[in-house]
């Protein structure tokens, strides 16, 4: 019977205060548990998606713009190794580098002794011809009389037939070789123009004006146009550039090709002179690529002659918006990429991001295409800084986060 109070008196109860505390604590820690849970509920339902976007910077559009740039080097459309028609031996070198020659001027001479024996031997066989020619001719005139005398016998039946056809044969000999020799003369006359071309190709002249940048021979050594001495042969006597002829000639990324045009405007700047800015103009597009550097060649003309443009220096070249007739206005407005443009209820807009990373809706008044990029004449300013290819889900004062920039650390 007391065992059986004993255990109801041990599931009584306890509401001593200390056991009502631990009770109220763990009622607390359960409401607070629950308001949480629905909080976050809440912050799920509600919160508004953060955005990540690239951006870009607007660019002020001005005389001076520059649609590209790009490195290159000078060089000559008219450069040549003056060589010799012959291979011979130098006898004297008359140039030095730097110096500045006329076309036709003599820039050395080879050994004329070979030249000079054939020129020699070619006279005197004109000369043996010539001397051929006048026994034939008298020998011929001797023949026509006694044709003449004996015919004028015959008519008077004194001589026989037999003996004018004998004459006359001779006479018709006479002539064929006059006519033999007479060639004969001709052969050797132009036997001496060829001899005298060879001695006049002992003579090396300038092809152009321009100036000596490099003497390659001196007198004694062999030259020949074919080098066909080897090591010991030279190919020339020196390389003359046309100074007038200086051009530029860049590569371009052919991703950028399309912002080059026939006769952009072009300022140049040399590496040995940063502070001089060098009018020039494009003249051609090379319609190649170089496969392996992805890059088409373009040339440039310089616009100002100058002593100080050598051929192979180093030049840096911004390229510039070319003159048109369309009517827009050429150096107004900013410049922006085209990826950055989108429709919204079939308007051009742009989202400038403002203050708090937030976006701006901005509607456009744009100009003419500038290659990848589109002129903006008005809805933005230089400086600004707007989203590149806007998600369609963007709208006016959205929140965004700005992508790092591609190869920068996080």
């Amino acid at each position: 019977m007391d065992d059986s109070r004993n255990l109801l008196n041990e599931l009584r109860i306890d509401r001593t205060p200390v056991q009502l505390r631990k009770i109220a604590v763990w009622i607390g820690f359960g409401a607070a548990v629950v308001l949480a849970a629905a909080g976050y509920g809440a912050w799920k339902l509600t919160r508004v998606q953060v955005l990540q976007v690239h951006t870009a910077v607007a660019a002020k559009i001005g005389g001076n713009a520059s649609v590209l740039d790009a490195t290159g080097y000078v060089t000559a459309r008219r450069i040549a190794t003056v060589s010799s028609k012959i291979t011979g031996k130098v006898k004297e070198v008359l140039i030095e580098e730097g110096q500045h020659v006329k076309a036709g001027q003599v820039l050395a001479t080879l050994d004329p002794l070979d030249a000079d024996a054939q020129r020699k031997l070619a006279k005197s066989q004109l000369a043996v011809a010539q001397s051929q020619l006048d026994s034939v001719r008298a020998q011929l005139k001797l023949a026509e009389a006694e044709v003449t005398r004996y015919q004028s016998l015959a008519t008077r039946n004194f001589v026989a037939t037999a003996q004018v056809d004998q004459f006359v044969s001779q006479r018709d000999v006479l002539r064929a070789q006059l006519e033999t020799v007479q060639r004969n003369i001709q052969v050797a006359a132009d036997q001496v123009r060829i001899a005298d071309y060879g001695t006049d190709n002992t003579v090396i002249r300038a092809p152009f004006s321009g100036v000596i940048i490099a003497k390659a021979a001196q007198p004694g050594e062999i030259i020949s146009p074919l080098s066909a001495g080897g090591g010991f042969t030279r190919s020339g006597i020196g390389t003359l550039v046309d100074m007038d002829s200086l051009e530029i000639e860049v590569d371009v990324n052919e991703a950028y090709i399309g912002r080059v045009l026939p006769k952009m405007p072009v300022d140049a700047v040399l590496n040995a002179y940063p502070e001089w800015k060098i009018p020039a103009e494009v003249i051609a597009i090379i319609p190649s690529a170089n496969r392996s550097k992805a890059t088409v060649k373009v040339r440039i003309a310089l616009l100002s002659k100058d002593p100080r443009i050598v051929p192979e220096m180093g030049v840096k070249v911004s390229f510039r918006e070319a003159a048109n007739s369309s009517g827009i206005p050429q150096n107004e407005g900013v410049r922006v990429p085209a990826a950055a443009i989108s429709q919204r209820e079939g308007k051009p807009v742009a989202f400038v991001i403002e203050a708090e990373q937030k976006v701006e809706l901005r509607a456009l008044n744009l100009g003419r295409t500038m290659g990848e990029d589109r002129q903006v004449l008005a809805g933005l300013s230089a400086g600004e800084t707007i989203v590149v290819s806007p998600p369609p889900a963007l709208a006016d004062g959205a929140q965004v986060v700005v992508a790092p920039a591609a190869g920068s650390s996080p």
